[in-house]
Order: structure tokens, then sequence, then C-alpha cells
């Protein structure tokens, strides 16, 4: 006996998947009288002969068809018992998909005038969440005819949308913001993130739930990956990339915990871009004045006080009678101060 009536039903909670087609190949033997069961949490958005007809919320639903019982078996014999009126039925998810990850693959680069190296390089991550906002449009325009379309397949998509609009808005905000400033504005980034990205989800039929962020700071790059990208002049390169052999040396176990120490704290790339770095200007600008400036190579003493050794290091008074201490840096007490000659210092920065 012909089969005349189905009941249709998705029972799943669909917490990975956005559309289940039914069937999830072929077409559906779908007739007059077909039952189609929708939960609260589903829409379903019903095709004939490849076009989208209707939507339909919670509930049952009967659907009509160009499917006459009984006798569409007769007119299949001539389609090799191939229903000659396809239909397909795509349940669609309405839930919200929440705590969805998102990450700057590669640093976020925005102006920073007056401080560091003129730039900052920014990295950040956080969380989002999105919607179906209209079930026939997400189904016409994203899946397609797949068989079944997960968060998976569009993650990638829906994250590129996002740190796109997230760029482009730190770099209108750093116009008027320092770095210091916009690590501080994470609310606002957020929100500015949502009202730029809103269109865009809207485009392919979902809406951007929420958007935050959970951290924004300075990305710690060394000095050979920041040439590498142009930002660079060979001057910055040069001194830079003593600071990086210094932060190193303080890796090594035989070496003292006093000044490689400090010097690989505070030089760390982060700091660089984010504070004041004395004596290193963006490429055609001088280095500013201050007091505890850089004298020339040709004009550092024979001999000097632990005070003026950190002034040519760029370090605290501390740090050099840390490294005195420590046996990493020679120096000749005379009573109960230090004397530190210029070839001591030379050995001492070359390692």
């Amino acid at each position: 006996m012909a089969r005349i009536f189905d009941v249709v039903e998705y029972p799943s909670e669909m917490t990975d998947e956005l559309v289940h087609r039914f069937p999830e190949t072929g077409v559906a033997d779908l007739r007059i009288g077909s039952q189609i069961i929708v939960r609260e949490s589903q829409r379903v958005v019903f095709f004939r002969d490849g076009h989208a007809l209707d939507t339909f919320g919670p509930g049952r639903h009967t659907i009509v068809t160009a499917n006459i019982p009984m006798v569409v078996d007769f007119i299949g014999q001539a389609f090799n018992d191939r229903t000659p009126f396809t239909a397909e039925v795509y349940y669609v998810s309405m839930r919200e998909f929440a705590d969805r990850k998102w990450g700057t693959p590669q640093p976020i680069i925005v102006r920073n005038p007056g401080m560091g190296l003129g730039v900052a390089l920014l990295q950040g991550f956080g969380s989002y969440a999105f919607a179906i906002k209209d079930p026939q449009q997400f189904v016409t325009q994203i899946v397609g005819a797949q068989g079944m379309y997960r968060t998976a397949d569009i993650e990638t998509r829906l994250r590129n949308m996002l740190l796109s609009k997230l760029q482009d808005l730190l770099g209108e905000t750093a116009a008027s913001k320092s770095v210091v400033e916009l690590i501080g504005l994470t609310e606002e980034l957020s929100a500015g993130v949502r009202a730029k990205a809103q269109d865009d989800f809207n485009a392919i039929g979902l809406t951007l739930k929420s958007f935050y962020i959970s951290n924004l700071k300075p990305s710690e790059k060394s000095a050979e990956e920041l040439r590498a990208m142009g930002m660079l002049d060979m001057n910055v390169y040069t001194q830079l990339q003593a600071a990086d052999a210094l932060r190193d040396a303080a890796k090594n176990p035989s070496g003292g915990a006093g000044l490689t120490a400090g010097i690989g704290a505070g030089i760390g790339l982060g700091n660089i871009i984010t504070q004041s770095v004395q004596g290193i200007a963006p490429a055609g600008q001088a280095a500013p004045a201050t007091a505890a400036a850089v004298p020339a190579a040709s004009a550092t003493p024979d001999v000097m006080t632990p005070a003026e050794a950190a002034a040519v290091m760029r370090v605290s008074e501390e740090d050099v009678i840390a490294a005195i201490t420590a046996g990493d840096l020679k120096a000749r007490k005379i009573g109960n101060a230090y004397r530190i000659s210029k070839d001591a210092l030379d050995a001492f920065l070359k390692g």
C-alpha cells in the first residue's frame, strides 16, 4: 500500500548545527497532508522544485505540494520511481550561539604619535554570540543544498568580519586616543564593533547578539619581526636588536638577575610601544632631549659612576648596583662608592 501521509520532525537540540536538511540527500516525497513538526527553538524553510516557498514557526503544520496521494506513485513510474514534484525541508536553529571565541592571529597596527616608535601593535581576544535572524535568507544565501551546516562552517567568516571592524575602529579611535587610553576603552570598543558589524551579519540572515573584548594589550614582537614588517629604520633596529640581545642574556642561567633581568623586563617591545623610549624616535624625527639622554659613544667617559653608567644604558642606578653585586659588571669600590671603567662597561654589554 502506498504511503500517503508523512510526519517530519527533527528532535535534536542542534547545539552545534545551524541548519539540518530533510532528507540530507535526495528529495522528500512530501504529499498533501504531510505533517511537519517544528519546535520552539526551530524554524522550517520549505522548498519545492528548488524554490523556497515558506517558513514555518513552532507547531504542527500540514503542507501542500503538487504530489497527489496514490496517483503520484503511478506518475512516478514515468520518472524512474522518482517523484516529479520535489520537496525539501530545512530545519533552522533559532537559538543563540554564545561564547564563540575570537582573537587576533596577527597584531593590529595603530598610530601612537609622540610615544616610542610612533606606532603600536595591539593584540586582543574575546567572545561573541550570534543567532539566525532570517532563516529563509540564510538557507538560500549561505547553506544552499547542503545536508548539514554547522557553526564550524561559518565561524572563520564571522571572525574575519569582526576583526575587520575592530581594526577599522582602532584606526579611527587611535587618531584621538593614545594606546594606553585605547586599552582602557574595551567596553566602548566592543559596542562600536557590534554597531559596525551588524549590517554585515544582517546581509547573510544573521544578527550579532554580543561582542566582548576580554583583553587588549601591546604585542611582544621582536626587533627582527618589526623590521621584517617594514616598521623600523636601521638605526632604531640596531638599538632594539641590542636590547633583544640583553633580554636573551637575562635568560642565561649563568648570568645574574640584576641588570639583565631589569633590561629584559623594561626593554620588552610591549613596553617600547606603549611607553616613551628615551632616545629612540621614529624615522625622520629627532630623539627627545632628556636628563638621561645617552651620550655619544665618543663622549662616554673612561671612568663612570653607577649613575653615569645607568644613563648610558638607559636603566636605573639600582640595576647597575645589582649587576655589580651579582658580579656581572666589573667595578672598583673606593670607600662606599663604585667606579666603572668604559672597557668594563663595553665588555658587559657585549656579553
